[in-house]
């Protein structure tokens, strides 16, 4: 188990397994919560996500890969970083890499600096298994603050893309990169 200093409380960071997607799919849905409130149904809709059969099933799969990292304060999971193969939309890397496939944080704890945490820590996991590229990808639409998220995290912006949606507007998204080490 890593641990990372966050101001007044320790928040540790511990690899996920099956048994912890509920607690993911929570993190899910409090997102949903929290930008529907705000008018931003365009990244992931208005319905609480825990109710996708298809997105529990790639959480599960994500964890039962090894690929699952969670933030947690206590018992209180508050944040969860995917590690997985980038989508069949985005381009190849001309270098070794690691994808992130999963972000989120609790947004009780919005401003904690724990996305920051797991981002630090995904750049740990990718110089240990030796790949000179971390990259992402997010939703692209509206105002792109979460590009501008993840660009102040030290990300470059690359490939742009659409992903067609059944009955609707495609969803716009954005590859970001950092080179590493």
């Amino acid at each position: 188990m890593v641990k990372v200093r966050d101001g007044t409380e320790w928040t540790d960071i511990r690899r996920g397994d099956p048994d912890d997607v509920p607690a993911v799919m929570a993190l899910l849905d409090g997102a949903v919560r929290w930008l529907s409130a705000r008018g931003r149904t365009g990244q992931w809709g208005a319905e609480p996500l825990s109710e996708s059969r298809r997105l529990t099933a790639l959480i599960a799969g994500i964890a039962a890969d090894g690929g699952l990292h969670l933030a947690v304060r206590g018992d209180r999971v508050v944040g969860a970083l995917g590690i997985g193969q980038p989508p069949a939309y985005v381009h190849p890397a001309p270098e070794p890499e690691l994808y992130i496939v999963l972000l989120v944080t609790d947004r009780d704890h919005a401003g904690q600096g724990i996305g920051r945490r797991l981002l630090a820590y995904a750049r740990r996991l990718a110089v240990a298994s030796g790949a000179g590229l971390l990259r992402v990808d997010c939703y692209a639409g509206a105002d792109r603050d979460l590009v501008r998220y993840y660009e102040s995290q030290g990300f470059t912006a690359t490939q742009q893309f659409t992903v067609p949606q059944p009955g609707g507007d495609p969803w716009p998204g954005q590859v970001l990169e950092q080179q590493l080490g």
